[in-house]
């Protein structure tokens, strides 16, 4: 009996065959040398690091623009707030019948430009004009009421073409850059370039959008937020058209991929091969439900609470001070923890907890005194920007790493269909999701009808309530997706030992399908060569 469940367990949670853990060790042998080469050898040019920066740059803004999403469709297309949650509630069991689909034709895609690149090219127009067209709704859809069919039926029918086109393009989108190289300093110093060429982008739709409810409160400008969402809408497109393409022309993908890959049957439990990744879906799966009521409640406390987007500024300097200074930080950070990705994801997400806790606390006392609010936040706040460069770079490599492991473990890289079962997570809990959130919007007492203007709301409770949702709401579903990284153990010898056998592997599987040095490998070569 313990020799059949032995072997069952093997079955199901063991490497598989032809994997780089399960190949011949003598085969893999051969290709030690260059294997070695590739994990520490740096081969990205400066044009190929440039280009997914712009990519991220026009992205982010795109992302930027949707943190005041909900606010455009309550307070600026006017539509109740029960409708727009059973709209976005809708989308996403859509969400769920679209995203297996693009899953398996993303991870069988096999193509002389590779296997990411063609999405990358022929995709962003529809994704990001069908993202303009909603944010220009505003301008021909002007009728105050909450249940006109006619809004409600163009933002359905928006986000639903959003929505479609969001599958094809985001999948190979998010997987192109880990198959540019496979050595880890350039993904973690791509990782980074990108990163803050996303929190530019983000920055100046934050930076514009706040500035510009001041001066029309105070009479300098009179531009309508409807025409600001569209200008907004508009520029958007036309960034994430230009920079994904531009993305998609001007890099390469290096990984060597498996020709035939396994059928989605077979993949779709290929999670179940990688138990790091296992214990983040379980962890994200018993936390997804939570939501903060879906409303832009920084936006509410700078104007507000803090009252207006000039003080904000102030409040926030600390903050858009040290976020870029934190770059200089990573060496140091990377010498503290030695090189231990895990310890140092550990340590520097509980210095966010803190900070967030401490903004709250001291602002729950002093939530009437803006401009003692406003200061205890910005300290707190500077504090947590002191390590945002090293917890990107130390977290994205670690997720770089997790997804390497399944590729080690079962020889594909089922990106698409992989990402399907951690995709379900926020489609299947998207009903308790969408009941929270109503719930917690009501919960705050925050009258979304009264315009926007320094405590204008009149009431301490409220403000302690959306001061607590903007700061501190989210700290418990962060605790728990720290605890699976407890048990990371793909460390120092393990993790250089795994990456040597996946690249040797790599090799062979270049050699055995074009019975000659590939044209991807032979780049590869060219370039370590010269080094």
């Amino acid at each position: 009996m313990a020799v059949i469940n032995e072997k069952f367990q093997e079955r199901i949670f063991g490497a598989e065959e032809g994997s780089a853990a399960k190949t011949d060790r003598a085969k893999l042998e051969r290709h030690r040398d260059i294997a070695a080469k590739m994990f520490n050898t740096p081969v990205l040019s400066r044009k190929e690091m440039a280009f997914p920066a712009i990519a991220d740059f026009a992205s982010a803004l795109l992302r930027g623009l949707n943190v005041y999403r909900t606010l455009y469709f309550v307070n600026v297309l006017k539509i109740d707030m029960v409708y727009v949650t059973a709209i976005l509630t809708l989308i996403g069991i859509y969400d769920v019948m679209n995203n297996p689909l693009m899953g398996i034709v993303y991870d069988r895609t096999r193509t002389r430009w590779g296997k990411a690149r063609p999405y990358l090219i022929f995709t962003p127009v529809p994704y990001f004009a069908t993202t303009a067209i909603l944010y220009c709704g505003a301008l021909f859809l002007t009728s105050d009421r909450t249940d006109d069919p006619k809004k409600i039926i163009f933002v359905f029918l928006m986000l639903f073409l959003q929505e479609t086109f969001s599958t094809i393009y985001s999948i190979p989108r998010d997987n192109m850059t880990s198959l540019m190289s496979p050595n880890p300093q350039d993904r973690i110093t791509l990782g980074l370039v990108t990163s803050y060429a996303s929190y530019f982008a983000s920055q100046s739709i934050y930076g514009l959008f706040m500035p510009l409810q001041d001066l029309n409160r105070w009479g300098v400008t009179n531009i309508s937020m409807e025409t600001i969402f569209a200008i907004f809408g508009i520029a958007t497109c036309f960034f994430g058209v230009l920079g994904n393409v531009a993305m998609g022309v001007g890099c390469r993908e290096r990984i060597i991929l498996q020709p035939k890959p396994a059928p989605f049957t077979k993949t779709i439990f290929y999670i179940l091969k990688n138990k790091y990744a296992l214990r983040n879906f379980i962890a994200n799966f018993s936390t997804n439900w939570w939501s903060g009521g879906g409303y832009s409640w920084d936006v509410v406390t700078q104007l507000e609470i803090f009252g207006g987007a000039f003080w904000s500024f102030l409040f926030y300097l600390p903050y858009n001070i040290l976020h870029p200074a934190s770059l200089t930080f990573i060496p140091s950070f990377q010498k503290w923890f030695k090189g231990n990705n895990k310890k140092a994801f550990i340590v520097l997400r509980f210095w966010d907890l803190l900070t967030g806790v401490g903004k709250f606390a001291s602002g729950y006392f002093l939530i009437d005194k803006s401009w003692l609010c406003g200061l205890t936040f910005g300290l707190f706040h500077g504090l947590n920007a002191c390590n945002n460069a090293p917890a990107s770079v130390f977290e994205a490599e670690l997720g770089r790493e997790i997804n390497d492991y399944t590729e080690y473990v079962t020889g594909e890289r089922p990106d698409g269909t992989f990402g399907l079962l951690t995709g379900l997570i926020s489609k299947v809990t998207s009903p308790l999701n969408a009941l929270m959130t109503i719930a917690v919007f009501r919960w705050s007492g925050y009258d979304p009808t009264i315009p926007m203007r320094p405590w204008s709301q009149g009431n301490k409770h409220v403000y302690r309530k959306i001061y607590f949702l903007y700061t501190s709401f989210g700290i418990l579903p962060e605790v728990i997706k720290i605890i699976p990284y407890f048990f990371y153990d793909l460390e120092g010898k393990k993790r250089e030992q795994m990456y040597i056998a996946l690249n040797a592997r790599r090799a062979l599987i270049a050699q055995e399908k074009e019975k000659e040095m590939s044209e991807e490998l032979g780049a590869v070569l060219e370039i370590l060569e010269k080094e």
